[in-house]
């Protein structure tokens, strides 16, 4: 069965909105731990624009599972990471105008700015996944940059309309993860994923973890935070 990790960044949007301290990510991390998931994720953009430095900086020391850190490769988040030491860090793109995150890495032509980060993060101990496509040139990249794991963007197949572009998404998804297996690679999946569409993916052996937030905190405004923890784990 795959894990749960929870994305708590859109509690921090909530908060944000008013421009005051609640909700607290940090409470709604421990309410999310409680309900069993397997860890936190958070995205600490550059423009700050939900998750901040102190909101990691407490979870740091809050957060009893698993702290995954999802980040980009500029200065001053990869300092930030350095201070902060996750337990692990899922590099990602990062467009400053893009509601959520769009699509997957280009680990081949950005491999000489993913290296050295990587080598730095890997050095504080830190678990380093890379946020890509379900491409197998990708893939082949992210083993040669020295990743330990590959998250499948699981978008375009969260988006498809019709069952055949799920089905077509689908089988992309699982090819990927058996060929990351097949070279080593910890793979794990996230983006868009819902009540209606989890379970299909979580079924994957080669799938250690799904990351998956937006849904979660919607049916939490509707239920609680607890209960929609419980119900994603249940799908599982």
């Amino acid at each position: 069965m795959a894990k749960l990790c929870v994305n708590i960044d859109h509690v921090a949007t909530v908060r944000q909105a008013r421009g005051g301290k609640l909700p607290d990510p940090v409470e709604a991390a421990r309410i999310v731990e409680k309900a069993g998931a397997s860890g936190i994720t958070v995205h600490l953009r550059e423009d700050r624009r939900h998750i901040n430095d102190d909101d990691v900086m407490r979870l740091r020391r809050t957060v009893r599972t698993k702290l995954n850190l999802e980040m980009s490769v500029a200065p001053d988040v990869v300092k930030r990471a350095m201070i902060v030491v996750p337990d692990e860090a899922t590099i990602v793109p990062e467009k400053r105008r893009e509601l959520t995150t769009e699509g997957g890495l280009d680990v081949v032509s950005g491999m000489k700015k993913l290296i050295p980060v990587i080598r730095e993060l890997k050095r504080k101990g830190v678990v380093v996944s890379l946020f890509i496509n379900p491409d197998l040139r990708q893939i082949r990249a992210a083993v040669d940059s020295g990743a330990d794991f590959i998250e499948i963007h699981t978008g375009k197949y969260a988006d498809a309309r019709t069952k055949a572009a799920a089905d077509r998404e689908f089988a992309r998804i699982r090819q990927a993860a058996k060929y990351a297996c097949s070279l080593g690679l910890g793979v794990n999946a996230g983006h868009g994923l819902n009540y209606n569409n989890t379970t299909r993916v979580s079924r994957l052996k080669e799938i250690s973890e799904l990351n998956t937030g937006h849904s979660i905190v919607a049916r939490a405004v509707i239920c609680g935070l607890e209960n929609a923890v419980k119900e994603m784990i249940a799908l599982l």
